[in-house]
């Protein structure tokens, strides 16, 4: 007699567990995440962008990169649902390319955040946008590098977006704005650019970049406070490290004139340690402590000067928008 013929075979059971995390983050983003397409303005027919974005509240908040809005007011959504939703432009931040929009309606399926701060080089990654327009496509691979930065302009001002993501995830054209999730299915990032050929880069949702958003969606733009230096990372003597408590400060090699810490007497060759209370080590760190930070009120910055700790105060303006 012979066997029985095999049953039919459960794909189910052929899921591998690379598969299954794969096929449950993209079931639990697939709603959250929505393609864009911006309003053309009055001088031309064409869209004037596309990308996507990632839903951020039930009722109607979206976060995307600023470049994909550019200087357009509002536009079309389409969820994978098959809606197709109006919105309009909250707020946008291009010294750190990300921006907010407001869908009309709202009723989104919010995505939950994560915390890029908790990634390590070779974990898996997910990414989640509308390439080429191509509603709702996933890639996958792993963060091939953490701490990269990427350059960013606003007029004459110039920034740098810290701890940016770097990964092997296939990016393409619409991508930017979409989602980088982790395996559990928690947006850790939010696609911005390509690096360069199987490389993309990803701003990190993290507790700066947090900030960021919530101050788009309340109050449709971000306040940075403006200090008026330019400096470079230098090692302190190793005879003064141990009593300052400190082995990296940050060098002042230009106080912009007329500016806050030309007026609280810093000056050049002044190696900043501290900004109330807080340990300076490179630009970054001062970038850090100016977002939605201490905008006409003094602080206290601790400077090494000719060998020896001093103290002086400034009163930050606000850096003006360009």
């Amino acid at each position: 007699m012979s066997p029985d013929p095999p049953g039919p075979v459960d794909d189910g059971e052929l899921l591998d567990a690379y598969s299954r995390t794969l096929t449950q983050v993209a079931a639990a983003l697939a709603l959250s995440v929505a393609a864009v397409t911006v309003a053309p303005d009055g001088n031309r027919r064409a869209p004037a962008g596309s990308g996507s974005a990632v839903a951020l509240t039930s009722d109607g908040y979206l976060v995307t990169s600023a470049h994909v809005v550019g200087g357009g007011d509002g536009g079309r959504l389409d969820l994978a649902d098959g809606r197709r939703l109006r919105f309009r432009v909250r707020g946008r931040d291009p010294l750190s390319d990300l921006a907010v929009l407001v869908a009309e309606h709202g009723d989104l399926a919010p995505a939950r955040l994560g915390d890029a701060a908790a990634l390590r080089v070779g974990q898996l990654v997910v990414a989640i946008g509308n390439p080429l327009g191509l509603a709702g496509s996933v890639t996958a691979g792993v963060v091939s590098a953490l701490g990269r930065s990427l350059p960013t302009r606003s007029g004459d001002q110039v920034r740098v977006i810290d701890d940016v993501i770097q990964t092997d995830a296939a990016l393409n054209p619409g991508n930017s704005g979409g989602a980088l999730a982790d395996s559990a299915g928690r947006v850790v990032g939010i696609n911005t650019a390509l690096a360069g050929v199987g490389l993309g880069l990803a701003v990190p949702i993290n507790a700066t970049t947090q900030r960021i958003i919530g101050a788009l969606v309340r109050d449709g733009r971000v306040r940075r406070a403006h200090l008026g230096v330019a400096g470079v990372s230098r090692p302190i003597p190793p005879r003064l490290e141990s009593a300052l408590g400190r082995r990296q400060g940050l060098e002042v090699v230009e106080v912009v004139k007329g500016s806050p810490a030309d007026a609280a007497g810093l000056r050049s060759g002044d190696i900043i340690i501290e900004v109330d209370g807080r340990p300076v080590e490179s630009p970054r760190d001062v970038q850090r402590l100016m977002v939605d930070g201490p905008i006409e009120r003094f602080v206290v910055i601790r400077v090494l000067r000719a060998g020896a700790s001093h103290v002086v105060t400034a009163i930050p303006d606000e850096l003006a928008a360009a």
